[in-house]
């Protein structure tokens, strides 16, 4: 009778044990799976607020302010041309960017412009428009003072190569390049995201 008592309240607390490991099972089972949906959603929310800042970036970037902007669609057309303008659209820079308006490239020879704008001559027509480029931000009002604390003139190192020397003549501000023709900027400080532009009024280039 003794054994089995005892073989009963062991069968039992075998039961209880099994049934308490089940439900421990489960348990860890469930939280595993909360933390999972958990994490997959925070995932979720980082992509589309990572998605959400691309948007606002690009939608206010160097290449959007170009196009909205309708004295600089030449520009535009070149950049694209020269598969720049994804680079002023998703790339975070700063770059300040030189931005010569439609008559500035109406002043360019006409067969060299067509010529700069064919297919073939892309790499041509990319390193024209970098050198209109400097890899840092640099508003109105620095570039004022950077002018001045460097006697009158201040070299300005671009992407494509090459320098632009920015001086003032009056309270404007005026890029030599390399060949010595001047570009004044007529309008300053147009914000972007990933940068600013200055318009000016010539296209330069580099010494050939």
């Amino acid at each position: 009778m003794k054994f089995r008592m005892l073989f009963m309240t062991l069968a039992l607390f075998a039961i209880v044990f099994t049934s308490c490991e089940d439900n421990n099972k489960k348990e860890q089972e469930l939280q595993a799976e909360k933390e999972r949906m958990e994490e997959m959603e925070a995932e979720k929310k980082a992509e589309m607020e990572a998605e959400k800042a691309t948007m606002e970036m690009e939608s206010n970037s160097i290449a959007a302010k170009a196009m909205e902007t309708d004295t600089l669609s030449t520009l535009v057309s070149a950049l694209k041309s020269a598969d720049l303008a994804v680079m002023f659209k998703s790339e975070e820079g700063p770059f300040t960017v030189f931005a010569p308006h439609n008559a500035a490239f109406n002043k360019v020879d006409k067969a060299t412009l067509e010529s700069l704008m064919k297919p073939e001559n892309k790499e041509k027509l990319a390193d024209v428009l970098k050198y209109h480029v400097v890899a840092e931000e640099v508003n109105s009002q620095a570039l004022v003072q950077k002018i001045k604390d460097n006697n009158g003139k201040y070299e300005l190192n671009t992407v494509g190569g090459g320098t632009l020397v920015a001086s003032m003549e009056g309270d404007k501000v005026v890029l030599t390049d390399e060949n010595g023709k001047k570009a004044t900027v007529v309008m300053a400080d147009v914000d972007a995201s990933n940068g600013v532009v200055h318009v000016i009024d010539a296209v330069v280039m580099k010494k050939s």
